[in-house]
């Protein structure tokens, strides 16, 4: 099967993923910092062309409720481990993928840092998989200015941005992605009490929730979720949650 076209507007990014419909969130991500009327948001650009990083520094600097903490070219991306901001904007010059690795990394060691990429274009399998390594907002570079900053403060938020639009339910979205490509279930020898677990962990339950549920401890719930890890091969519960869904190791939600 060839490489799915990629997609180089707005329009057809929103007509494609299908977003646009709000739901409530199923999975539990990193908290959410407060949001105030006197909230900053601190954002860090990644961007490997000077000029361009002036640029983009200017026009965030209009907004009031953003700070420039720092900046960094794309490929230092790790650098952002001890500056501590709430939205880490990465700019790719050309279509494709950053190095998948640097996301995870920054989704596991700087857990409130939401991570969104700036692109001339994206396709299916791209998007999914930036979602699955931890991006949490991809915007077309062809987007008017107030959606990009539209773009950050939805995402500061804990929601999800494609596009176009505001998605609300990460895991609706990626089974939406996913479509006719999902690929055929596998077991990863989980056992059927891990499966219980795992289907609760997609459908947004925490371990207290879970050991009620299930009328077990909690201590025993953090032994499945690690035995689950371990087999999987994902180191939190969001990216379980959408490993779960793109390998149909639970009904879609």
């Amino acid at each position: 099967m060839g490489r799915a076209r990629a997609v180089t507007s707005t329009k057809e990014l929103r007509a494609k993923f299908g977003v646009g419909r709000t739901m409530p969130l199923r999975v539990a991500g990193p908290k959410t910092p407060a949001i105030g009327a006197a909230a900053k948001i601190r954002i860090l650009i990644a961007d490997d062309h000077p000029i361009s990083r002036y640029g983009l520094r200017s026009l965030l600097k209009t907004q009031p409720d953003f700070v420039i903490v720092d900046e960094a070219t794309a490929k230092a991306v790790r650098s952002t481990h001890g500056q501590t901001p709430d939205v880490l904007l990465v700019v790719l010059s050309m279509p494709g993928l950053p190095r998948l690795d640097v996301l995870r990394q920054v989704a596991r060691d700087c857990a409130t840092v939401r991570t969104i990429l700036l692109t001339p274009a994206i396709d299916t399998p791209d998007t999914i998989k930036l979602l699955q390594f931890g991006a949490r907002g991809i915007v077309l570079k062809d987007s008017p200015t107030h959606l990009l900053f539209k773009s950050i403060r939805c995402v500061f938020r804990g929601e999800v941005w494609l596009g176009h639009e505001a998605v609300s339910d990460l895991v609706q979205a990626l089974s939406a992605l996913n479509g006719e490509r999902t690929p055929a279930p596998a077991s990863y020898r989980l056992t059927g009490r891990e499966r219980e677990v795992l289907t609760l962990v997609v459908s947004g339950y925490t371990n207290k929730d879970i050991a009620q549920k299930l009328s077990i401890s909690e201590d025993t719930v953090k032994h499945h979720l690690t035995s689950i890890f371990d087999k999987t091969g994902v180191s939190n519960r969001l990216e379980l949650a959408l490993f779960a869904i793109h390998h149909r190791l639970v009904a879609n939600p």
